[in-house]
């Protein structure tokens, strides 16, 4: 691991100053450090932004849920109001990595983890992301754990956090802070970048500027499921998952949420599957359709190429199973 400087932010302002001077902020580190030490990363300085007041789950006037930043993942899935309303989101979580590091992880880092991608942890291979100009040694190598949608000739990577498949079904929103005060939204879909011939470029994010909270719309009505196909029962990353809502009145599909892990460079979701399904009587062939549309685009690069059979059947699956329980 390089030299750094290290400092903590007394507030938001002063960690969105450090970080727009080219300080990187860190709180749990569960991801950052890993980079650190294989320096895949190698900051200069970092701040540490873990004494900010940024640890609160709050309710929101509307009926939604504000959740800081630095609220660990351990005590989002467990808080009973994520349970009861937004259980998805609960679920999801509880099926990413371990709990040990559940307890140190952050709703803002988990959002902002970079891929898992061999080649880019590996800097003796060729990664766009990591190296731009460099190649991509994944396309034609072992990339069994990559992206199927979404990706480029420069990149096919794909993005790890479950929580944020869950929180994309659900329509989240990012709040941030630049060092200025000033404050936006980002719809979460809108947080990330496809890699295009940038794929250095991960989120529309602005130098210093800091994840200050996710805001949750209030519940709506539907049965909620995760779903998470992967190579062992604990502490691996989606091979394919699927966060799924679904409301069914008097047969018919009335809403239907899903977004999709494993299987691109952002947590995945595709309004034209949802508008199909929706006003639509449940059965197998509209499902099959559905899928069918999903994938329309799908392209695997040899070692991966299962992924795409693997999100027909789960995502059937699901839709089949969140239909009938709306409907019981």
């Amino acid at each position: 691991m390089r030299p750094f400087d290290y400092a903590r932010a007394a507030t938001s302002e002063d960690a969105a100053r450090q970080a727009a001077e080219g300080a990187t902020f860190i709180a749990g580190g569960t991801n950052l450090l890993d980079l650190m030490k294989l320096e895949v990363m190698a900051p200069s300085a970092l701040v540490d932004i873990n004494r900010l007041d940024l640890n609160q789950i709050e309710e929101a006037d509307d009926g939604g849920l504000r959740i800081g930043a630095l609220v660990t993942n351990s005590d989002l899935a467990n808080d009973t109001r994520v349970r009861k309303h937004w259980p998805v989101l609960s679920r999801a979580l509880l099926a990413g990595a371990s709990g040990q590091l559940r307890n140190k992880a952050t709703t803002g880092g988990n959002l902002l983890q970079r891929t898992r991608c061999l080649y880019f942890y590996d800097r003796a291979t060729a990664c766009n992301k990591r190296d731009p100009g460099s190649g991509c040694a994944a396309r034609d190598g072992f990339n069994r754990i990559l992206a199927v949608l979404g990706t480029s000739e420069h990149c096919i990577a794909t993005h790890p956090s479950d929580m944020a498949v869950a929180m994309r079904a659900l329509g989240a929103e990012v709040e941030t802070l630049k060092q200025d005060g000033s404050t936006r939204r980002i719809p979460l879909g809108d947080l990330y970048l496809l890699p295009g011939d940038r794929p250095d470029r991960e989120t529309v994010l602005e130098q210093g500027e800091l994840i200050a909270a996710v805001t949750l719309p209030a519940p709506v009505e539907g049965r909620q499921i995760y779903r998470k196909v992967r190579d062992r029962a604990s502490y691996a990353f989606a091979l394919v998952s699927v966060a799924g809502i679904v409301a069914v009145s008097e047969g018919r599909i009335t809403r239907a949420n899903l977004a999709f892990g494993g299987l691109a460079p952002k947590p995945w979701r595709n309004a034209e599957v949802e508008d199909l399904l929706t006003g639509e009587a449940s059965s197998d062939a509209l499902f099959g359709k559905a899928a069918d549309l999903l994938l329309a685009e799908a392209q695997g690069f040899g070692a991966n190429d299962f992924k795409i059979p693997l999100a027909r059947r789960t995502l059937v699956s699901v839709l089949r199973e969140l239909s009938q329980e709306a409907s019981a």
